[in-house]
């Protein structure tokens, strides 16, 4: 038995010839384990997620034969001072230590680590390189500062002796140097018997060599954004699929076809299949997407990634599979013919949120526990160089910094990265400021019960006049989102002021809607003004113009508004002539193997596309999902799935499943 712990639940493969573990599932840190012949105990508080670590008994746990060093700023401890406290060197080295790590802690968690600004490698010569000024900060968030370019000679670099293959890696470390020696008080109590001390330590820095591979080697602890499935997968080969685990409804979305090379053997591989993508759209507005590979061939360790982007269409649902279609896949190595597995499929669930906000969140709940026990470099990469070695001399050929060198996103660049985005992008998905005044009072939406968009909106407007507006101006308020979505809305306003109320005894805010003139007879401070609103239906927004009927002192006027969602028309209970409108599925009738899925597409013949269900006409039939994907039952036979218009359920179809138990 291992180190004693409490047993948590894991899941993991594991390698006899290696000792090594592929942990698949595991909540726990610090682990140990004991190993039988056909069992293996493990004790552990902490997380793992889709990692590979070896262990070794009282040592530290490895990661592809490296070692994951404690680089931990934290717990923080700080002086306390009193009255008639005895200070000594411990003292003050324990006030910078804290203030030093409770920075660079921040450091490390807010920016990362790479190059803030600086740091070119240009090459001067066939055996020298310069290196600009520049400043970074490394994984332990230490600043490191080059305030002046330096011109190095490779041979005389750290590292350049142990350099044994043609590609290098020029990498940046913070040092720390002491200078300025000064007698002590003591003497003979400095450093190895001598009578003085450095008084100043000098942050520097350090350049220095590596080979490429080892350079760029590391991990970092994956999150659940990602999700994947193995569509083939040999000993020379994987072809999977990637994509975020969670999509943002009504908004694209990249998935990911990758070939991966696991052995040095010279293979090459083609691959060809179809996905159904339920819920998705390709830019062909289809639900099929065409996955192909052909004669490709790689050395070990590289991959090949080809991109498909999608539409997530804005659907009730909360979840959806994406499979691959039966039948269609088909996979060959070195032009011979593989057997491929069935059933690989992707669930991918579905939230109306935005990306960034996505995003955000994601990275967000990674634990300090989990981000503490990724690999922390010491170093940054500069640059890779491509050397022409021989036996006694070498020539630089290439400085290759693109790929290789990190940048940190400084929040003090972030006006001027956007400004260049724009250069780049049709509709920025950066978010920008809107040119319109900005509305004093958060809107507030009501939604009908059992719809999901709202129906009525309101909020308070504000349109500045000016110091020159006089009887007869124009005026107008920006364009405004009222959050009703598009489609048919009315937007109405009222003058809204504050006045004293004598039977409240404090003051009391109006508004007035339609003519101010009405009210002046009450001694209303109300602003005689004709008002007009123009509706952006397709937009979702809409614009206020104020034309003034009379000279008035005030800057800004405050308007509030009130939208409401027009019913669609068959809300209204108009009837509607269905004739000629039918829906219909792409393959009617399918053959499949028990247990097997398959989407059934539906084609909208003389109608637009609306929400559809899908059932079973009998019990133990199979199952199917909300978004249409079928899958068989254990027996064969032939099974029946209705599929109807949820709005309109007079125009359905239906679509049958022959399942066929297949041949070993």
């Amino acid at each position: 038995m291992g180190d004693s712990g409490r047993i948590v639940t894991i899941r993991a493969a594991i390698m006899e010839k290696t000792g090594r573990i592929s942990i698949l599932e595991h909540s726990g840190m610090d682990l140990s384990y004991s190993r039988a012949p056909q069992s293996t105990t493990f004790l552990s508080s902490g997380f793992f997620k889709r990692g590979l670590i070896e262990f070794i008994p009282n040592s530290t746990y490895i990661r592809k034969g490296k070692a994951m060093n404690n680089t931990k700023l934290y717990p923080f401890e700080r002086n306390r001072y009193y009255s008639g406290k005895m200070l000594t060197s411990s003292d003050f080295q324990a006030e910078q230590t804290y203030f030093n790590n409770k920075r660079r802690f921040i450091n490390s968690l807010m920016y990362g680590s790479g190059v803030v600004c600086g740091f070119g490698v240009f090459s001067l010569d066939d055996l020298s390189v310069l290196i600009e000024s520049g400043v970074a900060v490394d994984g332990v968030g230490r600043e490191i500062i080059m305030e002046s370019s330096v011109v190095k000679k490779l041979s005389a670099m750290e590292g350049f002796e142990s350099l044994h293959s043609n590609m290098a890696s020029l990498c940046l470390r913070y040092r720390e140097d002491p200078v300025h020696a000064v007698y002590t008080m003591n003497p003979g109590t400095g450093e190895d018997g001598q009578e003085y001390e450095y008084n100043r330590i000098s942050e520097n820095f350090q350049l220095f060599l590596m080979e490429r591979e080892e350079a760029a080697g590391g991990y970092r602890m994956e999150t659940e954004f990602l999700t994947d499935t193995v569509l083939y997968e040999d000993q020379d080969f994987t072809v999977r699929l990637v994509m975020p685990a969670t999509v943002c409804k009504g908004r694209n979305v990249r998935l990911e076809a990758r070939v991966e090379k696991h052995s040095p053997a010279q293979k090459s591989l083609s691959y060809q299949g179809t996905l159904q993508v339920p819920v998705f759209l390709t830019p062909e507005g289809k639900h099929e997407v065409e996955v192909g590979f052909s004669d490709v061939s790689l050395v070990e360790g590289e991959s090949l990634t080809k991109e498909y982007w999608l539409t997530v269409q804005d659907v009730t649902m909360l979840d959806t599979t994406i499979l691959q279609k039966s039948g269609t896949a088909r996979v060959h190595v070195n032009g011979i013919a593989q057997e491929l597995p069935s059933g690989c499929s992707i669930r991918v669930m579905l939230e109306d949120c935005r990306p960034r906000e996505l995003v955000s969140r994601e990275i967000g709940r990674m634990s300090l526990e989990m981000k503490s026990m990724g690999e922390v470099r010491d170093y940054i990469r500069l640059a890779d160089l491509k050397l022409v070695r021989t036996e006694n001399a070498y020539i630089i050929e290439d400085v290759i910094e693109r790929g290789v060198k990190a940048y940190i996103t400084a929040p003090a660049q972030e006006m001027l990265r956007n400004e260049y985005l724009e250069y780049f992008i049709k509709e920025p998905t950066l978010e920008k400021e809107r040119d319109f005044y900005p509305q004093r009072l958060q809107n507030q939406n009501f939604v009908a019960p059992g719809s999901r968009i709202p129906e009525v909106a309101t909020g308070v407007l504000e349109i500045p006049l000016g110091e020159s507006a006089r009887k007869g101006d124009i005026r107008y308020s920006g364009e405004i989102m009222h959050g009703l979505g598009s489609g048919n809305v009315y937007v109405s306003i009222g003058y809204e002021y504050i006045t004293d109320d004598p039977a409240l005894g404090s003051s009391a805010r109006n508004t007035i809607y339609g003519s101010p003139q009405l009210f002046q007879k009450e001694g209303s401070m109300a602003v005689d003004a004709e008002t007009a609103v123009r509706v952006m239906n397709d937009k979702g927004s809409f614009v206020v113009a104020v034309q003034l009927l009379e000279n008035v002192d005030y800057l800004v006027l405050t308007y509030r508004w009130v939208a409401i969602r027009f019913p669609a028309d068959n809300d209204l209970g108009l009837m509607e002539d269905h004739s000629g409108k039918s829906i219909s599925v792409d393959t009617p009738t399918v053959v499949m193997g028990t247990r097997e899925s398959h989407y059934f597409h539906v084609q909208y013949n003389n109608m637009d596309s609306c929400s559809v269900a899908y059932e079973l006409t009998e019990p133990g039939s199979g199952e199917i999902t909300s978004d249409g994907v079928y899958t068989a039952p254990a027996k064969e036979g032939v099974y029946e799935i209705r599929i109807y218009c949820i709005d309109v359920p007079v125009i359905c179809t239906y679509a049958y499943a022959i399942v066929k138990k297949k041949e070993a």
